[in-house]
């Protein structure tokens, strides 16, 4: 129990007292007692009452009840004191400069910050986690036993494994949350050497083989089989790509990659069934299962995660193969006592709720609905079953984390199900031979790759789906919303899946609420002008030009969100598709744009930056057949007969400390049926000045707020264009987008501000011959699809407002060194006007400043 201790002695003294309070008024009577209560009657002459004795085995429950609370707070105290109170705490409050010596606890992983699709000044860091032995510090030394998170900018710290010790220098920094597992935020000042690392430990130099020899395996195959293949085998994301990821988080597959207890039953059956079928018997056979689990912990590293997954794996097992519902149960609280009590870490952990849900859910409701789908094969009403309960049992944790329902999760599980075994198996397969039969592992890698391409098509397809997730309500509302849902699921799903007809029914609505978004009342608003799409930290904006006809000026960061958008509009022509610019941002949705509409042609940005980036929207259009130029300032565009457009920028391409790509986008200014609208894409305040130089006659009615609401903004654009609107196109980031002052700056100037990521999907329209209004509250982009192209900060900081991970991810990229000092001053100290100087020839970086709103000066 991970709670304040004088809340939990608290506690437990109560409970002891009200166990030992029942037990004395229920304990058993004498003989004589006992006689009379045999004949009916009581000393007195009355009955005796049921409340006055308590059977054995409630008595006996009540006890270890009562022990399991006791010695869970005892052992999370323990646990807990040296991490919240101890001397490295108090360090880290001081943001003391240390000296360590520790051990790395876990793989650290290399994770990449920077502005959403600027891939150019996106940065890569280092996370980690080490259990300091020792801490130097403030003049004292002491011994600890505590972890820390270990963030740098250094990817030398990637290639450590578990076990192995580090002597080290660095600043120890609070965490946000003090409450939190690790005693503080450690930045070391340089990289790991061979003077101050020792050898990993021998469990690492057993299992890194096999798992670098899987890497090597799947680096043959293609993308998405080479990063899923690890990632179902040992938990391995190193080689997912980004964009993989996210769909299958939206499509509800994450699981797969997580080494769950589904990765571990699939090693556990596979083993025993093959232990049988060569002749093994008797007590051999759960020596072979036992044996085989703790080879397969070893591999994916005995991390708290691993070691739940292999629990609630066994557990699964064993209460459906051996010893069935009613001792399934039992077992599975034992292995839940026994980890909370080992680490009670896990009392706070949403993963690990979410892995005993399921796990329940499989034993309490599998053998039930199983029979409840007794007119479907056995196989296929098990593969039906499984997901299903699962995914009922975890219903209100899911949406209380996520803030979506997912209406793609059981669709995808069922789908992805029948090649998660072997893609797993031959996937663990190349990595067991992998050391001394490369060219068999290689094959075995192959043979994994085949499930796991499907996999990743099954998460793509679901995840491009404009129903895939529907935004739930947030709150204590919403919390007892998702009660109610599982709650009903439990009631009326049994009865609906002995009816074949409405279970075909209930799929058939299923599918199309996931081809067809679930539409928004009240929304389109009749005669809308313009819309700006929430689509998250992006920008997607719709200009009208017919009846089902539109401009699209960008289409955000996923096809999914902006697909829904125009569905939503009943937009089907889009004689027009504008690419302001190539980040993903920008252009990430083209696929949703194009997916069920004829598109005439395109204009995109004379920069070709990111080239990644440009050329797959170029293979994109072609593809799809839709011709892309670059446009003219100067040119004007007539679509339809209301809608006419004007090129203004960019007239030519102006190197300057600023993003180049963001200054080549292409700005337009629009007429629509009346309504004047200037769409700037993400230009900086260089392209602003150039803008309202070559345009210094500029008024418009609607101003849609280059690059999200960034502070980096001329002011003169903001409040000199007259508008009446002004749209934010913007979801939750780090980098302070909106920025305040930019908001006060057009309030000031009198526009009405609104924003995506405030209001939802914002429309323009027309209130009588001059007026405009604004009707928001359209189709919403759910929390995590919010975050989908902002990777949150290392320990998920909300926003500074000051644009601080600018400055951080800045000093990080362009850290001074005398040959690229004064690209790093130029750079840096326009975000960060105090950042440290840099260091002459020979001496050591100053070290990172921690990217707090407390600690980080405004900048300029």
């Amino acid at each position: 129990m991970l709670a304040d201790w004088r809340a939990g002695l608290a506690g437990c003294t109560i409970a002891v007292v009200i166990t030992i309070a029942i037990l004395l008024h229920t304990r058993p009577r004498g003989t004589d007692q006992a006689s009379a209560d045999a004949h009916g009657t009581a000393r007195h002459g009355r009955p005796p009452r049921s409340g006055d004795r308590l059977r054995p085995a409630g008595r006996r429950a009540l006890v270890a009840g009562t022990l399991c609370l006791v010695a869970g707070f005892a052992v999370g105290a323990a646990r807990a004191a040296p991490v919240w109170n101890g001397p490295v705490t108090t360090l880290a409050a001081a943001g003391a400069h240390v000296d360590l010596e520790a051990v790395v606890a876990r793989d650290p992983v290399v994770r990449s910050s920077g502005p959403a699709g600027e891939e150019a000044t996106a940065t890569e860091y280092v996370v980690g986690r080490l259990r300091v032995d020792e801490a130097t510090g403030r003049g004292r030394r002491y011994d600890v036993s505590v972890p820390v998170l270990l963030v740098s900018g250094d990817l030398g710290w990637a290639e450590l494994l578990p076990g192995q010790r580090v002597s080290v220098a660095g600043r120890l920094e609070s965490t946000d949350d003090r409450r939190d597992d690790v005693a503080a935020v450690f930045r070391p000042y340089a990289g790991p050497d061979e003077r101050t690392t020792g050898p990993p430990s021998a469990a690492s130099r057993a299992t890194e083989p096999f798992r670098a020899g899987l890497r090597e395996a799947v680096s043959a195959v293609p993308p998405d089989p080479r990063g899923l293949v690890p990632g179902l085998v040992i938990g391995d994301e190193s080689l997912l790509a980004a964009d993989l990821r996210d769909a299958m988080s939206i499509a509800g597959l994450t699981h797969l990659t997580a080494v769950s207890g589904t990765n571990v039953a699939i090693v556990l059956v596979v083993a025993l069934g093959l232990a049988r079928w060569l002749g093994v018997r008797g007590y051999a056979v759960p020596v072979v299962g036992v044996v085989c689990v703790a080879g397969f912990v070893l591999l994916a590293r005995p991390e708290p995660s691993v070691l739940r997954a292999a629990a609630m794996g066994l557990v699964a097992v064993v209460g459906l193969t051996v010893a069935g519902r009613r001792r399934g149960l039992p077992t599975l609280a034992a292995a839940v006592i026994a980890l909370v009590l080992l680490d009670p870490w896990l009392a706070r952990s949403a993963g690990f709720a979410l892995s005993v849900l399921a796990t329940a859910g499989i034993l309490l409701l599998v053998p039930t609905w199983t029979r409840s789908l007794a007119w479907l094969p056995r196989p296929l009403a098990v593969a039906i079953a499984v997901p299903l309960a699962a995914q009922v049992a975890c219903t209100p944790i899911v949406l209380g984390l996520s803030g979506q329902l997912s209406l793609a999760a059981l669709p995808a599980n069922l789908l992805a199900a029948p090649a998660v075994a072997p893609a797993t198996v031959f996937g663990a397969a190349a990595a067991v031979v992998s050391p001394v039969l490369p060219p068999v592992a290689t094959a075995c890698a192959w043979l994994a790759a085949l499930p796991a391409w499907w996999i990743a098509a099954v998460a793509r397809w679901f995840a491009g789906q404009p129903g895939a997730v529907v935004p739930w309500p947030p709150g204590t509302g919403g919390v007892v919303a998702a009660v109610v849902l599982a709650v009903a699921g439990l009631v009326a799903l049994p009865l609906l899946l002995r009816r074949p007809l409405v279970t075909a029914a209930a799929g058939t609505v299923l599918v199309i609420g996931l081809l067809k978004a679930v539409p928004t009342p009240g929304w389109p608003p009749p005669g809308w002008l313009v819309v700006a799409c929430d689509v998250g930290q992006g920008d997607a904006l719709v200009l009208r030009a017919g009846d089902r006809s539109a401009v699209v000026v960008d289409t955000g960061p996923e096809p999914r969100l902006v697909r829904r958008c125009l569905d939503g509009l009943g937009v089907r022509q889009v004689p027009l598709l504008i690419l302001t610019h190539f980040h993903a941002d920008h252009v990430g949705g083209v696929d949703g744009v194009l997916a069920g509409r004829h598109v005439g042609r395109a204009l995109v940005s004379p920069l070709d930056d990111p080239p990644a980036s440009a050329d797959g929207v170029r293979r994109r259009l072609a593809a799809a057949g839709v011709p892309a130029s670059v446009p003219r300032v100067g040119d004007r565009l007539r679509v339809g007969e209301r809608l006419q457009l004007d090129v203004l920028a960019p007239a030519r391409l102006v190197q300057t400390p600023e993003s180049e790509s963001n200054n080549a986008s292409i700005v337009v200014e629009a007429d629509v049926d009346g309504v004047s609208v200037l769409l700037t894409g993400d230009i900086e305040p260089t392209a602003q000045r150039s803008l309202l130089r070559g345009a210094p006659d500029l008024d418009v009615d609607v101003l849609k707020v280059a690059h999200h609401g960034s502070p980096h903004q001329d002011t003169e654009l903001l409040t000199g264009v007259g508008a009446r609107l002004a749209l934010v196109s913007v979801g939750e980031n780090t980098y302070g987008h909106p920025s305040p002052r930019v908001l006060d700056a057009l309030r000031r100037s009198g526009a009405r501000v609104y924003r995506t990521d405030e209001h939802g999907s914002i429309a323009v329209v027309r209130t009588g011959d001059d007026g405009l209004g604004v009707v928001a509250g359209g189709p919403r982009a759910g929390p995590a699809q919010r975050r989908s192209a902002q990777r949150r900060s290392v320990r998920g900081r909300r926003p500074c407002r000051r644009d601080v991970s600018c400055c951080v991810a800045t000093w990080l990229r362009y850290r001074p060194t005398p040959s690229s000092r004064s690209r790093s001053s130029s750079v840096l100290r326009r975000c960060w006007p105090n950042a440290p100087r840099a260091p002459s020839s020979g001496r050591r970086a100053p070290p990172i400043p921690t990217p707090t709103c407390r600690r980080c000066p405004a900048p300029s």
